[in-house]
């Protein structure tokens, strides 16, 4: 009798195993549209990737060109030969390793003051209680809709008065208020509990030590994502250096690569071998960080 409900029992479970590996079962309709929905995705992406790659290739492909055969009609992706001229006329006309050396100085300190400001501002906004904090902080908000074309007379003027023209500082510090690190930053803040404030308060922490010790290590990816954004807009920054550096020493990379290129005239190999020594830095931080990078912009907080 035992051995009769064992088999009953065990039976359907049986019956359901033996349908579920059946490769004749139809599958649900819901799979079939998951399954077309990945196809799509991965469609969309190889598209996007091309999009972003051609350029880049075409870029490579005329700086390895001699100069006679990048006008030619019809175009041609490989030339008759490579040769590496156009990087050598880039590096003979400049003095690109100080070019280096300025744009990677002042990207680096403006990264690094706009993180520490944002993040500061950000601290007040998030946890001090003080009247206007509303008002004072849509305020911060509006600087992003303020185009930087109409600050350069403005930003000039005050630099000559300080006697910061043809210095460092004069390219850092019109750089460092960023009110898109300040959001970025206080997003993330709203989001961690004030549990641990208030126990670290208890413990006798001031405020800045909270901030130090705790909000900022809790805060790794949202450091991450405005670091990303500051490093890459500061190095790929030309107008303002333009502006205020006139000693060629002092240039960075865009600018000094852009007198290069006046000097010469028109030249597409040489214009597309700036190109890409300028842009081989970033990609090299990419390549090195892309884990980091991918990380910061998913966890900034701002879907909160």
């Amino acid at each position: 009798m035992a051995s009769q409900v064992n088999q009953q029992v065990a039976a359907p479970g049986a019956g359901l195993n033996a349908r579920t590996a059946d490769p004749d079962v139809p599958k649900s309709p819901k799979q079939g549209q998951g399954r077309i929905g990945n196809w799509i995705a991965t469609g969309l992406l190889i598209l996007f990737a091309a999009l972003w790659f051609l350029p880049l290739a075409w870029a490579v492909a005329t700086a390895l060109k001699p100069e006679a055969e990048t006008t030619d009609i019809p175009v041609k992706w490989i030339a008759s030969k490579v040769t590496l001229e156009a990087f050598q006329s880039v590096l003979n006309a400049g003095n690109l390793p100080r070019w280096y050396f300025n744009s990677a100085l002042t990207s680096l300190a403006i990264t690094v003051i706009t993180v520490l400001l944002g993040s500061l501002a950000a601290f007040g906004f998030s946890r001090a209680r003080f009247r206007g904090r509303n008002v004072l902080f849509w305020f911060v908000l509006a600087g992003i809709m303020v185009p930087g074309q109409i600050l350069i007379v403005p930003l000039f003027t005050q630099m000559q008065a300080f006697r910061m023209v043809d210095t460092y500082w004069g390219i850092i510090l019109p750089q460092v208020a960023s009110p898109i690190a300040v959001f970025i930053f206080k997003q993330f803040f709203d989001g961690i509990p004030r549990d641990l404030e208030e126990a670290a308060t208890l413990d006798g922490a001031s405020r800045l030590r909270v901030y130090w010790q705790i909000w900022m290590p809790l805060s790794r990816s949202a450091i991450a994502a405005v670091s990303i954004f500051t490093f890459v807009a500061a190095w790929n920054n030309f107008l303002w250096p333009f502006i205020v550096i006139t000693n060629p020493d002092m240039m960075t990379l865009p600018v000094g690569l852009s007198q290069v290129q006046t000097a010469y005239g028109i030249r597409y190999a040489q214009i597309m071998a700036s190109a890409v020594l300028g842009g081989l830095p970033l990609l090299v931080v990419f390549l090195f960080f892309q884990r980091q990078i991918v990380q910061g912009i998913a966890g900034t907080g701002i879907k909160g």
